[in-house]
């Protein structure tokens, strides 16, 4: 075989090869465009995710309970459930998007609930003096978080761990471990159950609480997507360093979402208040970890930088419809609890793999 036969059969064969790696790439495009299509836009819209579960929760519900679902005064209970977890997972939202996490945020709100009617309630204090107040120890108590964070260098779990125990101490010993009855609040102090008042709108009864918590959103929506502090937070949250890198000053952009996140916390104590009806320092106790659930399953990645503020209020409802579905349905409390259970799993599961297919 001449030389020029041999060069002719090796430059075939490489052909060959090459005609093998596109068929077998454009098989894989075409394997998997469909699911990329549909990772790359769940990526660039992360809301969609609970919106979709939202929707589907709803309709799967209004089938199994029937019309009862639908009836505006479940409607209207379900939102007034979700206000108070809803406005913990705004506060909690913010610090989970600088990558980090507070366990602190209902051991917050109560304390503030507690210092706002004892001054109210038991000292006397005019009600709007003692809820100023409150707003300042709020604030207080997340720069506080923020600061050992930032200034010591701690991790925000244990920092808010930690802090968790210290404020739940600190209601205990304020209040005497005693509550402070409904009707001494509406003799003394009756602005204090403000945003429990009803608002009937048809045959729905709403509260000032509920709308409460869509303000709050939409203020945080607002600041985290129409100013430069709001893309500082997700900066933080994505990479500090290069967030550092870049001259954003990290440590007082982090005090701040402490900071903002226990102001939050201190006006959903006024709202509780609204919303229970009397002040209880052990009222909540599943406040932290409801919060992280409606956060986690509103699409906001647990590892920060990601996730839209809507998503959150997204998870709270879809918390509450599920509760109110499963309870109008006529199953237990011990599997409602479960099913959160898993919906916290998938959507972590979700995030995941988001994540691992975008990068």
């Amino acid at each position: 075989m001449s030389d020029t036969q041999t060069a002719q059969k090796a430059q075939d064969f490489e052909q060959v090869l090459v005609d093998s790696d596109t068929s077998v790439a454009s098989f894989d495009d075409q394997g998997k465009g469909f699911v990329h299509r549909v990772q790359h836009f769940l990526h660039a819209y992360p809301t969609m995710v609970p919106i979709i579960v939202l929707v589907v929760s709803v309709a799967a519900f209004g089938v199994i309970a029937g019309g009862r679902f639908f009836s505006p005064f479940n409607l209207s209970l379900i939102m007034q459930q979700v206000s108070i977890i809803g406005i913990l997972a705004a506060a909690q939202s913010l610090v989970i998007l600088t990558a980090g996490i507070d366990l602190s945020v209902a051991a917050i709100m109560v304390l503030m609930s507690v210092i706002m009617g004892n001054l109210a309630v038991n000292m006397g204090v005019p009600t709007v003096l003692a809820i100023v107040i409150g707003f300042a120890g709020g604030t207080a108590a997340g720069c506080l978080n923020g600061l050992m964070v930032t200034r010591l260098k701690l991790p925000p779990f244990i920092v808010t761990l930690g802090t968790w125990n210290i404020f739940f101490a600190l209601n205990l010993w304020l209040s005497g471990a005693q509550s402070i009855r409904s009707q001494d609040i509406d003799k003394a102090a009756g602005l204090l159950k403000f945003f429990g008042t009803n608002i009937s709108i048809g045959t729905a009864q709403l509260t000032y609480g509920a709308l409460l918590m869509f303000v709050i959103f939409g203020v945080l929506w607002y600041l985290l997507n129409k100013t430069a502090w709001g893309r500082h937070v997700y900066a933080i949250g994505d990479d500090k360093d290069a967030a550092e890198l870049s001259g954003i000053r990290t440590d007082r952009t982090l005090i701040s979402v402490y900071g903002l996140a226990g102001l939050i916390c201190a006006i959903g104590a006024w709202a509780s208040i609204g919303r229970v009806g009397s002040i209880s320092p052990q009222s909540f106790y599943e406040g932290n970890l409801q919060s992280i659930t409606a956060v986690v399953i509103g699409g906001i990645s647990l590892f920060g930088g990601r996730g839209s503020i809507a998503g959150p209020l997204i998870g709270a409802l879809i918390v509450g419809v599920f509760q109110s579905g499963l309870r109008l349905a006529g199953v237990d409390v011990l599997w409602q609890v479960f099913a959160i259970g898993w919906l916290i799993i998938i959507a972590v599961a979700v995030d995941q793999w988001i994540r691992k297919i975008a990068s």
